[in-house]
C-alpha cells in the first residue's frame, strides 16, 4: 500500500477595520462544507511560499492583492491534522470585494461574535508583539 501524506498546510488573512462598538474582522461564508464562516484563504498548492499562496487564495476569494503586513501565529488544528499560516492583511480603501464562487457572502463581523478558536486566533494578530505565536486545537 502506498503513503499517502494527509498533512495541510494553510494561511489566511485577517482583515480589520474599525465597528461601531469594536473591532471587526473580514469573514466569508463558504458554498462548500458546512457552510461556514471563515477568513479569506486556503490550501497551498505545490511549489507555493506561504506569502504567494495567500496572495493567490486572496485574489481568488476576494478579487484584489492583499498586502501583507506580517505573519502573527501558525496554529495547528487537530481536527484537520494541518497548520494554518495566519498574516495580518490590509485592503485598499478603493478595493472592492466581488466574491469567488466559494463564498456567498462577507462581513465585516465584531471579534467578540467569533468562535473562540477564530476569536483566539484574530485577538493574536490584534495583540501582535513582533513574536509569531504557535498555538494548538
Amino acid at each position: 500500500m502506498a503513503f499517502e501524506d494527509k498533512f495541510r498546510l494553510s494561511c489566511h488573512a485577517v482583515i480589520l477595520r474599525e465597528g461601531p462598538q469594536e473591532t471587526e474582522v473580514l469573514l466569508l461564508k463558504a458554498t462548500y462544507g458546512t457552510l461556514s464562516w471563515g477568513l479569506p484563504g486556503g490550501a497551498l498548492e505545490p511549489a507555493e511560499t506561504i506569502h504567494q499562496a495567500l496572495i493567490r487564495e486572496c485574489h481568488e476569494e476576494l478579487g484584489f492583492i492583499v498586502n501583507i503586513s506580517f505573519l502573527t501565529g501558525v496554529y495547528y488544528h487537530s481536527a484537520y491534522n494541518s497548520q494554518a499560516f495566519l498574516f495580518k492583511c490590509e485592503m485598499n480603501e478603493f478595493d472592492e470585494i466581488k466574491l469567488s464562487d466559494e463564498h456567498s457572502e462577507y462581513e465585516f463581523m465584531p471579534i467578540s461574535s467569533l468562535s473562540a478558536v477564530q476569536r483566539t486566533r484574530v485577538v493574536d494578530c490584534i495583540e501582535f508583539n513582533g513574536i509569531v505565536i504557535s498555538r494548538k486545537f
